[in-house]
């Protein structure tokens, strides 16, 4: 059985686990805000790249989607550097199982057209080869 003592001090150091700020639970901090960079800059297409791939291993269309258009592109530092992408998006006439989906042309019969506008947000660590994704949220357009 515990003493006295060893509850206390137990309960005070869960009270100042609880009371620390959030960037003790794991949060990175913040060195520079989300800002515009353009669609063109490298690691933006490496991004989008990623979440292109990503979003098209969790969908449940039988076809790949490709981005139309890239309408928002913003870079974050935190511990890493973090992608605010807002893309417009299509399906393309290629099926999952070709294992092709960026050079896939877009669907042309109106019946099988689809668009979608996603908003993604990747974490990317060049210097370690590590992507991730940090939100997907995806509308029909």
């Amino acid at each position: 059985m515990a003493s006295p003592c060893q509850i206390l001090l137990l309960l005070g150091s869960l009270l100042a686990l609880m009371s620390r700020s959030p960037q003790a639970w794991g949060t990175p901090k913040v060195v520079r805000k989300f800002q515009d960079i353009p669609e063109t800059y490298i690691y933006v297409q490496q991004a989008l790249w990623y979440a292109m791939k990503e979003y098209n291993k969790a969908d449940d269309d039988k076809y790949t989607f490709r981005a139309m258009k890239i309408l928002k592109s913003q870079e974050q530092v935190t511990d890493s550097l973090e992608y605010y992408l807002e893309v417009k998006m299509a399906r393309t006439m290629c099926k999952k199982i070709s294992g092709e989906n960026e050079n896939c042309l877009f669907q042309q019969d109106p019946k099988m057209q689809k668009v979608v506008f996603c908003i993604f947000i990747v974490s990317s660590k060049p210097w370690k080869f590590e992507l991730n994704m940090l939100k997907k949220e995806c509308k029909d357009a």
